[in-house]
C-alpha cells in the first residue's frame, strides 16, 4: 500500500482524481465538461463494480487492515448516543488498547465494548496498536459482570490482530484471561451481540467473541491464526500469505457457510473507509435487529441457545473400517 492506495485498485483512484481534476477545472473556469464527466462517471462505476466484486480473500484481509477504516470508538460514536467510557481493570492498571463503557442503541441501554487501534504514530504507540494487555481483557471482563448485574445487553465490536505476544502480556496472565473471559461470556444472562468489523484474530477477538450472535462485516476475517503466521509456520515463507488466506476460510461468507457466524453485513462498496456513516448505519441495524430479538429472551434461555450454538460448532463422526478402508486405497498426489 503507497499512500492508503492498494496496487489493485490504483486504476480506480486514478480514474476517481481525473474526475475531481475535471469537476475543480470546470468550477474555476465555468466550462461544461458535464458529457465528459457523466463518461469518466460511468467508467468509474463499472470499474469499481469490477474490482469490488471480485475481491480475492487476501485483499478482503488489506481492506480489513485499511488505515482510515473506522475505529471501534469510530463506531461506537456513530452508532450510539450519551456514551460514557469505563476505565481500568480494578488490578493492574487501564489498558488503552480496549475500551468500553455504556451507552444508548437506538435507546437500548448496552454495554459496549473493543480493542481500538490508532489513527498515528503516537497514538499506535499509547494504545499499543490495538493489541489489549490482560489486564484489557480483565477489564472487558468486568464490564460485562457489570452488564449481567443491571440487565444490560452486551455488544463486542471485534477488530484485532490477535493477542499481545510480550513477555509481560505473559508475566500477567493473558491465557488465563482470555480463558476466563471464554468461560464467564458462555454463561453471562444477558443477550450478547459480536460483531467482527475488521480484523478477527485468534484469542484477542476471542476473548470477546463469544456471543449470542456473531455478525462480521462483509470485508472483516475471522480465524485462529493470521495468513501471515500461517504462511510462516506452513511455509517458512510469509510471501505466500495470500494463498494462506484462501485455504483458511477466514472470510464472512465462507465462515456464514460454516456456521461459525450468523450474518454478514455489507460494506459500502469499496469499503467500510469509503462511506464510514453507511457502513456504520449498516452495522447499527444488524446489532439493534438482533438485540430486539434477544431481549425478550431469559436469562436461562439465552445460555442454553448460546451453548447449544457453540456445540452446533463441533461435528463427531464416526468412522468404519470400510471407510478407513476407501481412504488407504484412494489414489495420491
Amino acid at each position: 500500500m503507497v499512500n492508503g492506495v492498494f496496487e489493485w485498485e490504483r486504476p480506480l483512484i486514478e480514474l476517481e482524481n481525473r474526475i475531481k481534476e475535471l469537476q475543480a477545472f470546470t468550477k474555476e473556469k465555468g466550462i461544461d465538461f458535464s458529457e465528459e464527466l457523466a463518461t469518466l462517471e460511468r467508467k468509474a462505476d463499472r470499474l469499481r463494480a469490477e474490482i469490488f466484486s471480485n475481491l480475492t480473500p487476501w485483499q478482503r484481509v488489506q481492506l480489513a487492515r485499511h488505515p482510515r477504516r473506522p475505529t471501534t470508538l469510530d463506531y461506537i460514536n456513530m452508532i450510539c448516543t450519551d456514551f460514557i467510557e469505563l476505565s481500568g481493570d480494578r488490578c493492574v492498571r487501564n489498558d488503552e488498547a480496549m475500551v468500553g463503557g455504556i451507552a444508548l442503541l437506538d435507546g437500548i441501554p448496552v454495554t459496549i465494548i473493543g480493542p481500538q487501534k490508532g489513527r498515528d504514530t503516537k497514538e499506535n504507540i499509547r494504545r499499543n496498536f490495538g493489541l489489549p494487555h490482560p489486564e484489557g481483557y480483565r477489564k472487558a471482563l468486568r464490564l460485562m459482570i457489570q452488564a449481567e448485574k443491571f440487565g444490560r445487553p452486551i455488544v463486542t465490536l471485534i477488530d484485532v490482530v490477535g493477542a499481545y505476544p510480550g513477555i509481560e502480556a505473559e508475566q500477567r496472565g493473558q491465557g488465563v484471561a482470555i480463558a476466563e473471559n471464554i468461560r464467564r461470556m458462555s454463561f453471562l444472562r444477558v443477550p450478547i451481540v459480536c460483531v467482527i468489523t475488521g480484523e478477527g484474530g485468534s484469542g484477542g477477538a476471542l476473548a470477546i467473541g463469544v456471543g449470542d450472535r456473531v455478525l462480521m462485516m462483509e470485508n472483516a476475517w475471522y480465524s485462529v491464526i493470521s495468513p501471515e503466521m500461517c504462511a510462516e509456520i506452513l511455509w517458512k515463507d510469509t510471501s505466500r500469505a495470500p494463498e494462506a488466506a484462501a485455504v483458511l476460510k477466514i472470510g464472512a461468507q465462507d465462515l456464514l457457510e460454516l456456521g461459525v457466524i450468523d450474518e454478514v453485513i455489507p460494506e459500502p462498496l469499496g469499503g467500510a473507509h469509503r462511506d464510514r456513516e453507511l457502513a456504520a448505519q449498516r452495522l447499527k441495524e444488524a446489532v439493534v435487529r438482533h438485540l430486539r430479538e434477544l431481549l425478550p429472551l431469559s436469562g436461562d434461555e439465552l445460555v442454553r441457545r448460546r451453548l447449544e450454538k457453540y456445540r452446533r460448532m463441533g461435528r463427531v463422526a464416526q468412522v468404519t473400517e470400510e471407510r478407513l478402508q476407501a481412504v488407504s486405497e484412494s489414489p495420491r498426489d
